[in-house]
C-alpha cells in the first residue's frame, strides 16, 4: 500500500492537521514506512498463538454479584447536610 499526496492531504483534513507543505514529502515517506512494517507484521505466522489480552498474568478481583440490603436512603440522608424527597439538596452550579 502506497500513500499519495492526495491521500496525506485528505487524512490531515479529516484530522484537522496542517503542516507546511515542504514537511508533505517527509510526512510521507515516514507513513509509508510505517506502512511497510505493518505489511511485514501480516507475514508473521501467528497460526497457535492465543490471544493475548493483558501482558500480565493478573485476574481482575471481581466481587460476586449478590442481591445486598437494599432500602438505605434513610441511613444515607442522616449524613446529608441538606435533603429533599429522599434526595441530596445541592446549590445550583449553573444559572
Amino acid at each position: 500500500m502506497s500513500f499519495n499526496e492526495k491521500t496525506l492531504k485528505n487524512v490531515a483534513n479529516l484530522a484537522r492537521l496542517r503542516f507546511p507543505e515542504e514537511q508533505e514529502a517527509k510526512f510521507m515517506q515516514d507513513i509509508n514506512g510505517i506502512l511497510t512494517w505493518v505489511e511485514e507484521l501480516k507475514e508473521v505466522d501467528v497460526t497457535n498463538v492465543e490471544p493475548l489480552v493483558s501482558v500480565s498474568p493478573r485476574k481482575n478481583a471481581v466481587r460476586p454479584d449478590v442481591v445486598t440490603v437494599g432500602e438505605l436512603q434513610k441511613e444515607l440522608m442522616a449524613n446529608a447536610p441538606e435533603s429533599a424527597h429522599g434526595f441530596y439538596v445541592v446549590p445550583k452550579m449553573v444559572e
